[in-house]
């Protein structure tokens, strides 16, 4: 007597995206490309990590040195100590710069030189697992260094609301529209000479939005060119959760990141696949 075997029934709990993306672009596997990047970076774990003490520089520097000259500054709330009105746009700096960095050089090198990709799409695997894969590897180490940060912050006293506990999830999403952005970014570089556009863009960011002094200082014309920049809606969420100051405008801070990380992730997907595979 021969035994039938029960056909295999599809994957009942694949997700969103392997209902509405065409099959071969998306295996649902983008942890794979996580714990590749673990394993390529636990050995190079200083490099990882150093990008922690820079914000935390900027902080003993900025916020307790040259904050000695300055008594308060208008934070959401009131008035508040400089140090404490630093201390959150650099924690969201943090997650910026631990995400787009990784997010940019990283996919440029496993891209051009190491092939990597290519050897990817030797397997089930398609361009939308490489995608969502590298971003959530990037929200990794910018939560990485918002964690740290946000235990120094707490370890000086510069949390002064529960609301607080939400600045870590604040700054994965963050980390995350970063890291879609980059790496869309990422796919039209031709050559290492092209990544100093990513400084052009990054520097004037972390200088400009509003991160060592309030937007009031600006002229009424350049205060609505900051109001458009993400790393501005980012350093005003969390200096709104780490001082107390929640409002509905948080809700559009929060959604800015959203479509910001959708859109990336989109096109940086797009892109890759038009690379990859033609």
């Amino acid at each position: 007597m021969t035994r039938t075997l029960d056909p295999v029934e599809p994957r009942a709990r694949g997700g969103l995206l392997l209902r509405v993306v065409p099959p071969g672009l998306y295996a649902g596997r983008p942890h794979a490309l996580v714990e590749r990047s673990y394993l390529v970076n636990r050995r190079a774990w200083l490099a990882v990590v150093s990008g922690f003490f820079e914000p935390l520089f900027f902080l003993l520097s900025l916020g307790f040195g040259f904050g000695q000259l300055v008594a308060t500054v208008q934070g959401p709330a009131g008035p508040v100590d400089y140090a404490a009105f630093v201390a959150p746009a650099l924690l969201a700096a943090s997650a910026m710069n631990g995400a787009v960095y990784d997010a940019t050089f990283g996919l440029f090198f496993k891209f051009k030189y190491a092939k990597v990709y290519d050897a990817v799409l030797a397997t089930p695997m398609g361009p939308v697992d490489i995608a969502v894969g590298e971003a959530l590897w990037c929200l990794l180490r910018g939560g990485l260094y918002s964690a740290g940060f946000l235990g120094v912050m707490l370890a000086f006293g510069l949390v002064d609301s529960p609301w607080a506990l939400l600045a870590l999830p604040v700054c994965l999403l963050v980390a995350l529209a970063f890291a879609a952005v980059g790496m869309a970014a990422a796919t039209f570089m031709r050559s290492w000479q092209d990544f100093d556009l990513v400084q052009l863009a990054v520097l004037p960011l972390f200088l400009f939005s509003t991160t060592f002094y309030p937007l009031s200082v600006y002229p009424g014309w350049l205060q609505a060119v900051v109001r458009c920049t993400p790393l501005y809606h980012a350093i005003e969420l969390l200096r709104g959760l780490t001082t107390g100051y929640v409002g509905w405008d948080d809700l559009g801070h929060a959604a800015y990141f959203v479509v910001m990380a959708i859109v990336g992730v989109a096109v940086a997907a797009r892109r890759l696949g038009r690379l990859l595979l033609t």
